[in-house]
């Protein structure tokens, strides 16, 4: 297994939509098992294919809960739904989130309290999961990943800018910007 690079927000395939997954085959086994290492490595709570400069319909995720319960698992070619969004703004503190290919900031981002996703493993097996709170913020960010939106897209104007500001700051506007987990610092 081997920790793979991170695109960086203005790498091209961070913001295309993703195609599914035709066959799962030693090589997307392998990919998925590289995503789970960089994913840990990084430490992140889920990684999804194109971030990794795959642009296929996959995505990683891994989470403890406050009671110390694992969850983790894989998804290739998701299907998601989602309660309607409460309107208003989000909780600076409850509803901030992070991104691998936008390291090392936090915005605040309102999201759906509860989804439904559905897809296969790697076993080709359906897969359906129904989660709320973290969790639910989780698989929608990732999804995001899978139709190239990054979580920056969606902040309200003003972060936004902020973003964007970091962002040409610290060179990640290029393709091609990337950084790896555990080697490269944040940025790179």
């Amino acid at each position: 297994m081997a920790v793979l690079p991170i695109r960086i927000m203005g790498d091209p395939v961070l913001h295309a939509p993703a195609s599914r997954v035709a066959e799962i085959s030693d090589e997307i086994r392998t990919l998925v098992d590289d995503m789970f290492e960089t994913m840990d490595a990084a430490p992140g709570v889920g990684l999804a294919a194109p971030q990794v400069g795959v642009g296929l319909r996959i995505f990683t995720y891994s989470y403890t809960d406050d009671d110390g319960a694992p969850w983790r698992g894989v998804i290739l070619n998701p299907e998601l739904w989602m309660r309607r969004l409460e309107p208003g703004a989000p909780d600076d503190e409850e509803e901030s989130e992070g991104c691998l290919s936008f390291p090392g900031e936090r915005f605040p981002l309102r999201r759906s309290d509860e989804v439904l996703i559905t897809g296969t493993d790697l076993d080709g097996q359906s897969v359906s999961i129904q989660v709320d709170g973290w969790r639910a913020r989780i698989l929608q960010h990732e999804f995001d990943h899978l139709d190239g939106i990054l979580y920056v897209d969606r902040l309200d104007d003003s972060d936004w800018k902020t973003a964007q500001k970091i962002a040409k700051k610290r060179g990640w506007g290029r393709p091609g910007k990337s950084w790896t987990p555990g080697i490269d610092d944040l940025d790179a």
